[in-house]
């Protein structure tokens, strides 16, 4: 396997370096004529600055990084398509976001989730989840971004995967400093990389799968790929399939599955933020268009990841998926774009490496807009300027930048792949999280007590219905489908997404019953500025709307 770039794939990322850097120079000097003396608002938000095109670019460039194109390819390799039903419940979850949390955000001039919280329910609640974000984006999220992209990035460059930290990191750092305009901007051009070199590694693989039964074109190499992969093309697993612990049946239909895009993509500041500066049109046409691109993800990160399993099966690639002397499905992706031709291995390089880079520089921006306007505005410097609040956020970035570097090297992805790994310990804290903010969002009688037992509650009763195996024999509820046999531990385990569902509906019920004692003692809860009137959508989103949803359906109709 070459994975030693040639002088064209340098050529090729050179090109990618250049334009991204210079274009976000461009918007920089442009912004800084603009804005005198440094507005915050500017600054994190890109407030009133950014397109819907541009929105919509950004938040796909956000969440597409390592985790997608090596853990997702490594997870279609192990278990096939049902893998991009992440992807394809996206799709609808934006358009729920759209419509129905988004206006709520705007209206009440929401630019930091610590900030909801504050208004909804009181500064504590609002300070301990700014510290828990900070702790998990820093030492969870930034890093584990960093780590895969830059073992990526080192098994086709062919560096160490410590001077690639370095070099990613650097870069980020560099288009973040320039504040979320040129995150935002910079991100549309690596969105054009990403899908351009994405496309290309699809189009390689399907062809490789072709030639190699003596056929020819991409089209026969998928159905090639349907007939020795049947098991691979299907979307709701069966209790019996060695993956159902993962991806649990009709729970990715009707269970935890929406638990963890609603939370993903409508409570969190890393996504959310792309929004919070734009109008209400402009924020929903934004969320709409990245609707429309997360139903083409899968064919970039999925489809590559089930036609390496299948050159594998018939005898391909035996040695280079191996690691430690054990198959490595997060190999699969790397192993593929090593045996593209010179120029396009460089195009689909520069792909791969937009997309750390985009979602560290997104990571981090939200990291600063958490520091800078919840805590160190709010504890050490309540009179600070917007200058000082610009600085502090700069400061931040190169900080926790640092830190995840530091912490890299030490991070351990366990035998479930980078995706799923990521999916379940984030899980820990979902259903907690989600059952404050849609309380919060709709319920005037929530209470900031109600909120702390969710927040902290949640994550306690997750750990114990992880854990419980250990204690409790949950065979008895094999025959219901909430239990399975883990071929790893040899324990009956809750299937992570059937957890969360479960933790999400306890948290609700508690925060119901805590709500209403309190209310009933006297205590008044905040409330929020929210009229049906605003969840109107004009009739072009409306359309949009209605063929996102039309075209999910299709797609699980035809690949149940």
């Amino acid at each position: 396997m070459n994975n030693i770039l040639s002088t064209k794939d340098y050529l090729v990322f050179l090109v990618y370096f250049v334009i991204v850097a210079a274009y976000g120079i461009w918007v920089y000097n442009k912004k800084r004529s603009r804005v005198i003396g440094g507005d915050s608002k500017d600054y994190f938000l890109a407030e009133g600055s950014l397109t819907w095109w541009a929105i919509g670019a950004s938040l796909i460039a956000s969440n597409i990084s390592a985790e997608q194109f090596i853990g997702m390819s490594g997870s279609g390799f192990k278990m096939g398509l049902a893998i991009a039903t992440y992807e394809w419940m996206a799709a609808i979850t934006l358009i729920i976001v759209a419509v129905f949390f988004i206006p709520v955000y705007l209206k009440n001039k929401i630019f930091t989730m610590p900030q909801f919280l504050n208004k909804r329910y009181n500064g504590t609640v609002a300070m301990i989840m700014a510290v828990f974000w900070l702790m998990l984006y820093v030492v969870v999220n930034l890093t584990s971004i960093l780590y895969l992209g830059a073992l990526a990035v080192s098994s086709i460059s062919g560096f160490s995967i410590e001077l690639c930290m370095y070099a990613i990191a650097v870069f980020a750092v560099i288009i973040t400093l320039g504040g979320m305009k040129v995150i935002g901007y910079t991100d549309v051009i690596q969105v054009f990389f990403l899908i351009l070199g994405g496309l290309a590694t699809t189009y390689l693989a399907l062809d490789l799968v072709s030639q190699h039964y003596g056929g020819e074109g991409v089209i026969n190499g998928y159905g090639i790929m349907v007939n020795k992969a049947t098991e691979h093309f299907h979307m709701i697993l069966k209790t019996d399939n060695e993956n159902y612990l993962d991806l649990p049946g009709l729970s990715v239909l009707i269970g935890g599955m929406w638990i963890v895009n609603l939370n993903y993509w409508g409570c969190n500041q890393y996504i959310t933020q792309r929004a919070l500066g734009a109008d209400l049109k402009t924020a929903r046409n934004g969320l709409l268009f990245a609707a429309f691109l997360k139903l083409l993800m899968p064919i970039i990160v999925v489809l590559p990841g089930i036609a390496a399993y299948v050159l594998w099966k018939d005898g391909l690639f035996q040695t280079e998926m191996l690691q430690g002397g054990e198959v490595n499905p997060d190999r699969a992706y790397p192993v593929l774009l090593n045996l593209l031709p010179a120029g396009l291995k460089g195009l689909s390089f520069a792909a791969l490496t937009a997309a750390v880079v985009a979602s560290l520089a997104g990571k981090a921006n939200s990291i600063a807009t958490i520091f800078s306007l919840d805590i160190y505005q709010k504890v050490f410097n309540k009179t600070a300027s917007e200058r000082q609040l610009v600085n502090t956020g700069k400061i931040t970035i190169i900080v926790s930048m640092i830190l995840a570097v530091l912490i890299a090297p030490h991070l351990g992805i366990d035998k479930k792949g980078g995706f799923q790994y990521i999916q379940e310990y984030t899980g820990f804290v979902s259903p907690g999280i989600f059952a404050m903010f849609i309380l919060g969002f709709f319920w005037k009688k929530a209470t900031p007590n109600a909120a702390l037992f969710a927040t902290i509650g949640g994550f306690l009763l997750s750990v114990g219905f992880k854990f419980l195996p250990k204690a409790v024999d949950l065979s008895f509820l094999s025959s219901s489908g909430f239990s399975v046999l883990s071929p790893v531990s040899g324990l009956y385990e809750i299937p992570f997404l059937d957890r969360m569902g479960f933790v999400f509906i306890i948290c609700i019920v508690g925060m119901y019953l805590i709500s209403v004692i309190e209310t009933s003692r006297g205590v008044v809860p905040n409330g929020l500025e929210v009229d049906t009137k605003m969840f109107k959508a004009h009739p072009g989103f409306v359309a949009g709307a209605l063929g996102v949803a039309i075209a999910t359906a299709v797609l699980y109709a035809i690949y149940w």
